[in-house]
């Protein structure tokens, strides 16, 4: 299995690697590519987006196999704007919009997660306690629910899972790479979604829609 991350952070919000060293350093765990996407709100979204698109432009053009997508993460906006800032990010050009969920371990604004999935957003990032019923939602909108790697906001790896696959809805498995060892091999991520209380065929079917995600991203 090899990884496709979708959920990355640069200098340009809260990470302390320029998106060529990330992109490298993931090349060289044998990644199959990745999404940089930046923590944005009102403030920063173009800028964030103007920045990210440049660089990946030239990067793909001039890569091999390994590609980069650009994104953002909306992270801790009033639930009554999501909507509207996922429109602006996919009319300036994002390819993914990731909506920061209602983890534990922060306080984001309650009614985040609905907002997100009503949103359709392509991914609601490690979403907490996230309810069946939104779960149901999130289903019928083809919005992913994510599984991460990242101290802290997995403490809900395995509520997430279990509620997901009750209710339909699709997993991904992602990083939240913010600094030079954030990342994890394919291997150590299978083990995550294992010890989220999922089977191989399961874990396998994550890694899948990872790399689907991703390709249908980068033909777009």
């Amino acid at each position: 299995m090899r990884m496709y991350d979708l959920h990355t952070h640069t200098v340009f919000s809260d990470g302390v690697l320029v998106p060529a060293e990330s992109a490298r350093r993931a090349e060289e765990k044998g990644y199959g590519g990745m999404a940089f996407t930046d923590h944005a709100d009102d403030s920063n979204l173009i800028l964030v987006l103007e920045n990210l698109l440049r660089f990946k432009e030239r990067f793909n053009r001039e890569s091999g196999e390994f590609k980069v997508l650009a994104g953002v993460e909306l992270t801790h906006v009033l639930p009554s704007s999501v909507g509207r800032l996922t429109e602006e990010a996919r009319r300036f050009g994002a390819d993914l919009v990731i909506v920061h969920g209602e983890t534990l371990t922060e306080p984001v604004a309650e009614g985040t997660n609905k907002a997100a999935i009503e949103a359709g957003a392509d991914i609601l990032a490690h979403p907490g306690l996230i309810s069946a019923e939104l779960c149901r939602l999130a289903a019928k909108k083809g919005v992913y629910l994510e599984i991460t790697t990242r101290k802290g906001h997995s403490l809900s790896n395995g509520y997430v899972a279990k509620t997901a696959f009750e209710n339909g809805a699709s997993l991904v498995i992602n990083n939240d790479f913010h600094a030079p060892g954030d990342a994890v091999s394919a291997e150590q991520a299978e083990k995550i979604l294992l010890g989220a209380g999922l089977n191989t065929l399961q874990a396998a079917e994550v890694f899948e829609n990872n790399k689907k995600l991703f390709l249908s991203k980068l033909g777009g």
